[in-house]
Order: C-alpha cells, then structure tokens, then sequence
C-alpha cells in the first residue's frame, strides 16, 4: 500500500472536530493546569479499597529501596525476615540489602562478559549481541538469581553491612561499569575473533573483574567474612552469636529456598499454558539455578497464592506498578482512573494486547500480605508490602484491586505443595525464550 502524508483537507477536518467537541475543549482547559493523572482519577471508585482485609499477616515495617532498583532483593529479603523475626521472637528486622546488591552486580559482571565470549563469534549488529552489550549489568533481577545469591553467598543482618549513598543511589554506578563493561567486552571480542586461547581470555577476564571488584568496594563497602549477630527480642532479652559467616547464618536461619518455584501468567501465543519457560541469557551466578516459570491461567496462579496466605506465608511477586496506581492513598486500581473519558483516546488492551505491544511488562517485585475475600469467597482486594518507605499509602503498605491483579501482575513465587497435581509440571524442559522477551524485563 503506498504511504500518504496528511492532507490539508485533513487538517481542516480535524480542527473542526476538535473545536466542535465541549469536552475536548473543557479538558483543553484542565490540562493546562492539571496533571491528567488527577483529572482522570475515579474518586468513587477509589474508596471502596479500602485498606482491609479478611486475611492479613502481621508483617514488619516497610523497608525503603531509595533511588535503587533493588525491588526484587527488598521483597525477597523482606519475605526471608518474617521467618526469622517469628524464629527468634523479633519486632523489627532487616537483612542486608547491600550485601546481596553487591555480590548481585559483581556476579553479573562476570555473567556479562561469559555472555560477551559465548557470542564473540557474531557480529555485533546481531540482535542478541545488540541486547547483551545494551542491557550491561542493571538493579532488576528475579527470583531464581535471588535464590543463586544467598545459596552462594549467604546473609547477613543489616547492621553488618549498611547502607550507603552509592547503594541507595545505583544510576552512577550502573552508569559507569557499564562503560567499563562495554570497552572490556569489545576487547574480549577482538581478542576471541584473533583466535586468543581460553587462558589468555580467562586472565583477561579476571584483570576486569578486578577492576570491577574494587570499583564495587568502593560502592557498597567490602563484604563481611564473618559478623557477630547480636539482637534484643520482644521479651528485651539480649542475644549474641560471635564469628559467623554469612552462609552458615543463612543456613541456620532460613535453609533451603528449593521447594520455591516461579510461576506465571503471560496469556500469549507464544505461551501456552501448563509449560516451563525460560529466557536467553538471563541470569547472574555463572552455573547457579536457572530462572524458570510456569505459565498458568490466572485463576490457579491466584489459588496457589490465597492457599500460601492461608497458611500464614507471604508471597513474593512482580506486576507493572506504573500503570493505574496513586501513591498517596497507596492504590493500584484500573477501575480509579477513567483516561479514555479525560482523554477521548482509545487505549483499552488486554493482558494479551499489553503483553504483545510491549505495552507492559513486569516492572516492581513486592510482596503480597493479605487479601479480601468476600461472600463466595472471591478476592476482590489484595495488600501489598512495598519498599518505597512508609510515607505513602498505609505506612508503605498499599492496596490493589482483584481487576488490576488479573491485568497486571505477571508472577508468584510459591511453595511448590500449593501447587498439587500441577507441581508435577515443573519438570519439564523449559521453552527456551529471546533474550528481550516481557517475561526477563524485571531483571532489567
């Protein structure tokens, strides 16, 4: 079909619609003092989230990422201290978040660069060489990677491994390794394609995650070998474990992570139902467990997750929080926000539709800590354990309606027992999908 280009009679068109709609003119008005956001906002709507819930586990206070994009360590980590805080009779605890950052990035830097070697071969207008070189090393992660970390690497409390403004503010950091990153992965190439052998690629390799190393240090602080655990429980008792190191305390007080498993829904063709999935090149600890999923339909991803919270277990997940949300009242809800009345645009899509279009993906790990069951015992509200601090919302927790969860929430970490027959699933060979599929994007 050929091309046209917009006519004037278009034009004319145009401007006599515009200017014969009242309500594209009021809202001309509105929009040029307003944020549409607020214009489209359902007030009605709104109050019927009500922060209650029919089933609601007592959590602790809510931990705070700052400008980072350590979600999915805060929820995972936050989803580990409930454990340990009802083990030793704790009010308030939090793991290091730093710790698991910093062994985190360091572990993709090596990825990167053994991505970098695998496809030193292609050239580098090859897509997938394009994506690897493009993504570098970033905050977002997964699940599985999370589970590589702390089987590896162990954890420990933040008082052994604070915070700093580096670890709280990671775009300078991801900034410049990344560049260190991109001149150290055209070398390897260049040395690859010279037909340099293995050795003298691995000792290059190992010069730059020195540099890397050093560079991260820097960032966060060196890692503890080992730390005195020190604590005050509710009962103002005072306790102390001296010289442990990081895996044995991970060992002693959560063990193993394995019975947990990712699963999803992703309503797309390329996705059926009742499979394992896993995505190219993604991932962090060379070796470690691979990131995989399950693909069910809503409905049973949903009973998996309200079992978990029955049996008093919070639930690890990742949605698109950028979409229909308010952070004052600390709500997500599709049903508040009327963008097509305040905007006379057409842009209804399914779940399917966003998936597609790279409409949306998952953007935000968080953790689930309750529902709201009504009469016949269907959700109808869900309560989220953010970490955007505690000033929003119900003191950093957050509500989002049973609609906005069927649209936009892509992914739950379970016990593989709620699972039943359907556990069994799991063991198959995951569908191996694209390096830039929706499904990776909340590692990036």
């Amino acid at each position: 079909m050929q091309a046209k280009s917009i006519s004037q009679q278009n034009l004319d068109d145009f401007s006599r619609q515009y200017n014969g709609d009242c309500c594209r003119l009021a809202m001309t008005n509105a929009f040029s003092r307003t944020a549409i956001d607020e214009l489209a906002f359902n007030k009605k709507a709104a109050e019927k989230l009500q922060h209650k819930f029919s089933i609601h586990i007592e959590t602790m206070k809510a931990t705070a990422q700052l400008q980072s994009g350590r979600c999915w360590l805060f929820a995972a980590l936050n989803v580990l201290r409930e454990k340990l805080a009802k083990d030793l009779n704790l009010e308030e605890f939090e793991f290091s978040q730093s710790y698991a950052a910093f062994w985190d990035k360091f572990e993709r830097v090596n990825y990167f660069y053994e991505c970098v070697l695998e496809t030193a071969a292609l050239p580098l207008d090859d897509r997938t060489v394009a994506h690897i070189l493009r993504t570098g090393v970033e905050d977002g992660g997964q699940w599985d990677m999370f589970v590589n970390l702390v089987e590896k690497y162990g954890v420990v409390p933040k008082d052994a491994m604070t915070e700093t403004y580096q670890s709280g503010h990671t775009h300078m950091i991801s900034h410049l390794l990344n560049q260190s990153l991109k001149k150290g992965a055209l070398a390897l190439r260049e040395m690859a394609q010279a037909g340099e052998g293995e050795d003298a690629l691995q000792q290059k390799k190992n010069q730059l995650l020195g540099q890397a190393y050093s560079f991260l240090c820097s960032c966060y602080g060196e890692p503890p070998k080992t730390f005195d655990f020190e604590y005050v429980d509710k009962d103002k008792v005072y306790h102390c474990q001296r010289n442990l190191t990081p895996r044995a305390f991970f060992q002693q007080y959560i063990g193993s992570l394995e019975r947990y498993v990712s699963i999803i829904n992703a309503p797309t063709a390329d996705k059926p139902y009742n499979k394992t999935y896993t995505v190219q090149y993604l991932g962090n600890v060379v070796g470690g467990r691979q990131v995989k999923y399950l693909n069910l339909p809503m409905q049973e991803l949903k009973e998996a997750v309200i079992a978990q919270l029955k049996d008093g277990q919070v639930v690890w997940f990742g949605s698109d929080v950028g979409k229909f949300g308010q952070r004052e009242l600390g709500i997500w809800d599709d049903k508040s926000f009327d963008y097509e009345l305040a905007t006379g645009l057409d842009i209804q899509l399914t779940k399917e539709q966003r998936l597609d279009s790279w409409d949306s993906c998952m953007t935000h790990a968080m953790v689930i800590t309750g529902v709201n069951l009504d009469e016949n015992g269907k959700p109808n509200r869900w309560r989220i354990e953010n970490s955007w601090g505690d000033d929003k919302g119900d003191k950093g927790y957050y509500v989002c309606s049973d609609s906005w969860f069927d649209l936009l929430v892509y992914q739950a970490v379970i016990d593989k027992k709620y699972l039943g027959e359907k556990a069994a699933l799991l063991d198959q060979e995951p569908v191996l999908l694209k390096p830039w599929d929706p499904m990776g994007a909340l590692a990036r």
